[in-house]
Parts: C-alpha cells; sequence; structure tokens
C-alpha cells in the first residue's frame, strides 16, 4: 500500500509503507541508539503515529534539519529496513544507485525525487498553511 504526506488538498506521495517505516527505523537505529523518539520527539513519535500538529511543524522542521544533517556521516549500508527485525533487507539488497553516498539521499520516493526534499516541502507547505500535515495510505 502506498503512503503519503497530505496537507490540506495537497498530496506528497513517499511509496510503499515499509519504505517510510524504513526511514523511521534507520533515523532510530543510528541516531537515537535504536531508543525511538528520544531525540527526535516530534518526528518519530507525533508524526510517525499518523498526525503532526500545525503547532509543532517548525519544530519538526528543525529535527528535519539534523536528521539530514547528522544522516550524510553513515555509509548507505547502514540502512536499516526495520528496526523491529534487523534481519530484514531492503527488496533491491545492496544494488544502489551510485548516486546514493550516504544515508542523507538514500531514501527516493517513488516518483524518484528525494525523500528528504518532499519531506520538507511537506512540512513547509504545512506551515505556511497553517495546517496538521497527516501520513495517508491511497
Amino acid at each position: 500500500m502506498a503512503v503519503g504526506f497530505k496537507v490540506a488538498f495537497f498530496y506528497y506521495q513517499i511509496g510503499h509503507g515499509d519504505f517510510l517505516h524504513s526511514f523511521f527505523s534507520t533515523v532510530s537505529y543510528n541516531l537515537e541508539n535504536g531508543k525511538w523518539g528520544s531525540r527526535f520527539p516530534t518526528i518519530m513519535n507525533e508524526l510517525y503515529q499518523g498526525t503532526l500538529d500545525k503547532d509543532n511543524v517548525e519544530t519538526a522542521i528543525e529535527e528535519l534539519k539534523k536528521i539530514q544533517l547528522e544522516l550524510q556521516a553513515f555509509s548507505p549500508d547502514k540502512v536499516v529496513w526495520d528496526i523491529d527485525d534487523l534481519s530484514n533487507q531492503p527488496p533491491w539488497g545492496k544494488n544502489i544507485s551510485n548516486d546514493i553516498t550516504n544515508l542523507s539521499n538514500y531514501f527516493v520516493t517513488s516518483d524518484g525525487e528525494d525523500f528528504i526534499t518532499i519531506f520538507f516541502n511537506a512540512l513547509e507547505k504545512a506551515k505556511k498553511m497553517q495546517i496538521d500535515l497527516t501520513i495517508e495510505n491511497v
């Protein structure tokens, strides 16, 4: 099932739900020492549950900036597909583009766009419109 971020009538397609879970798993495992939401509670706890309140969008933007910066220090082989089962691997295995140089640019949406860029776009739209951002299944 495909998922994306929704802000009012704007929809930002991400891809399969497992892919989105992998991003969160990778952040938790590599940047929070496996303690989900310990450093990035707005993104990892509030948004991951499905809805980011409009009053917390600015905090989420700041968290995502830190996540993006810190993921640059990790090589693509440090991706975590599922924090609940570390033996799970991405369906494509190690067959990734040479353009992927670290975990900050590892995640690419089903439309071929950089996931973190799309994430920022959705957050900025929510900030501009002063409206909640939700994760929606399609």
